[in-house]
């Protein structure tokens, strides 16, 4: 594909960090997994997912529109916050 589409571009960049953040929050014991339709808890599969945004985040530094970087930067805020409170509830 040879043409550029900012707005497709920014909508399906926004659906990846969304949809990580679904992993991720999934993994938190925070939403229930569609495939089983149970809550799981995996903080290993959480933190993978969160240290993907965390690249991601890394890799296109200066590259993103304002909206794009504040949600970004908000799911990954929420997510390490959430995630050190799973930490703290131990097993």
């Amino acid at each position: 594909m040879t043409e550029s589409n900012p707005s497709r571009e920014a909508a399906l960049f926004l659906q990846l960090i969304l949809g990580m953040q679904q992993a991720a929050m999934m993994g938190l014991g925070k939403l229930m997994n569609p495939m089983t339709g149970k809550i799981e808890r995996n903080l290993e599969s959480a933190k993978n997912a969160i240290d993907t945004l965390g690249a991601i985040e890394a890799r296109v530094r200066g590259n993103l529109e304002a909206d794009e970087q504040r949600v970004l930067t908000q799911v990954l805020t929420d997510l390490r916050l959430n995630y050190v409170d799973e930490l703290k509830k131990g097993a």
